[in-house]
């Protein structure tokens, strides 16, 4: 069967096609006068942070250059010639490691506290839990402050107090992680179907019994896909945190930086790198399980 396409006469098409016109171009004038509005702000920005882009390629041989000479040995042979040994681009590998190590336990000690306080706080944040204004209100701010100041500030702040070593990192750690991962929980908390919660306070139970039954299995899995990508951010982290002093890879990364052991630098950046893929992939995995598991319940 087929279908027939009626045509409006010629004299009601024409003003159809000028308002569109008019809109088309309107619509164009909008994303041109945007377009150029973003690029002065870039430009403003960039010329009160000083972003020289002359000076920045007038100078990009001196960033290509040091990056080849941290490919190079003391002994003048590329780096991945001579591995192994007291003269190799992994010499001081056994040390390197052990801060490794601890760089991976700061970021699991710090992640794994942090989970537990943001745990505790999103509950109160949540508007569909708690009905008071102002207590929600002050923990949402709480966990804005922790999430907002860096954590190489915290970690300033605890060296100063703690001294150096791992202490100060870990709690640096977990602070920020409270103030990324409450946020992160109290927004999957709003989200879930209150019919079981309810149903819980229905039957007598209080508002701790409604979390237990009703709202943490909805949100588990959830919960754990969180806490394992921040455990994957914290890594990152942690090994710029000795920078400060504060424990892990870090500080021997800085220390070779500073007195200018070029290839020590390179092969610390190379283990920063292959531990952090490692960890992304095997957690990557684990987060798509749990979802995964999740999506089929």
């Amino acid at each position: 069967m087929g279908s027939a396409v009626n045509l409006l006469p010629a004299a009601q098409l024409e003003p159809l096609r000028r308002a569109y016109a008019r809109a088309v171009a309107a619509k164009r004038l909008r994303t041109l006068l945007f377009t150029v509005l973003l690029v002065l702000a870039l430009l403003g920005a960039g010329n009160v942070a000083q972003v020289d882009p002359l000076r920045f390629w007038e100078h990009r041989w001196d960033l290509l250059d040091y990056f080849n000479r941290c490919l190079y040995l003391d002994s003048g042979e590329r780096a991945w010639t001579h591995l192994w040994g007291r003269d190799g681009w992994f010499w001081n590998l056994g040390a390197w490691l052990t801060l490794l190590v601890e760089t991976i336990v700061m970021s699991y000690v710090g992640t794994l506290l942090g989970g537990i306080a943001g745990l505790a706080i999103c509950f109160v944040a949540s508007a569909n839990l708690n009905r008071l204004a102002w207590l929600r209100s002050a923990a949402r701010r709480l966990l804005e402050f922790l999430r907002t100041v860096p954590d190489l500030v915290f970690a300033l702040i605890f060296v100063e107090a703690f001294g150096l070593g791992p202490l100060p990192g870990v709690l640096a750690l977990a602070l920020h992680s409270t103030g990324a991962l409450g946020k992160l929980f109290y927004e999957l908390v709003e989200n879930i179907e209150m019919n079981p919660v309810e149903g819980v306070r229905a039957s007598g139970g209080g508002q701790l019994a409604a979390i237990r039954y009703a709202v943490l299995p909805q949100v588990i899995a959830g919960f754990a896909s969180y806490f394992i990508l921040r455990f994957e951010i914290n890594v990152r982290e942690a090994a710029v945190l000795g920078y400060v002093g504060a424990g892990g890879i870090g500080y021997k990364l800085v220390e070779a930086i500073r007195k200018f052991y070029y290839s020590d630098v390179s092969a610390i950046v190379v283990l920063v790198i292959v531990t952090v893929f490692a960890i992304e992939i095997g957690t990557g995995r684990l987060r798509a399980h749990l979802l995964g598991e999740r999506g089929r319940t």
